[in-house]
């Protein structure tokens, strides 16, 4: 399976990325706000949702591939960053991340707001979307995949 690398430069293609890191695991201390820079940076373990999927399509006798990469998230033109429930001071504090959604203020202005496990959100008011998403290298297997009960 190949490396992805996306860009985001609307809330569609902001969706794309969401979904892509559904369910990405990182700890709190790769987590960054490069101020100076305007950039927001979050280094994660995201689990291959479209690993999966592929190997779905190829054939209904093979089992799904469970994996995870190593992946970069950074948004720029980062003018502000809200949190809560988030420790600051916790550099090992693990962090899962649910869902990545955008509220549009003042066009192309908004808030994109990364929704984590425990009720935790980062809100990182932006100029506009402009979001890069980078594999960092080759997966590896996991046992566990990533359930969500449906209700």
């Amino acid at each position: 399976m190949s490396e992805l690398h996306l860009m985001a430069l609307d809330e569609a293609d902001l969706q794309i990325i969401s979904a892509c890191c559904q369910d990405a695991v990182m700890k709190r201390g790769d987590v960054r706000f490069e101020e100076a820079a305007g950039r927001f940076i979050l280094v994660m373990n995201r689990y291959a949702w479209e690993a999966a999927a592929k190997r779905r399509g190829l054939s209904l006798l093979r089992r799904p591939v469970k994996e995870r990469r190593r992946s970069v998230l950074h948004f720029d033109r980062v003018t502000k960053v809200r949190q809560q429930n988030v420790s600051m001071d916790m550099a090992d504090e693990v962090l899962s991340l649910l869902a990545i959604r955008f509220h549009v203020d003042e066009a192309p202005s908004g808030v994109v707001e990364l929704v984590f496990a425990g009720n935790a959100t980062i809100r990182l008011h932006v100029e506009c979307i402009e979001a890069q998403l980078a594999d960092l290298g080759a997966a590896w297997s996991t046992e566990l995949q990533p359930d969500h009960e449906r209700g």
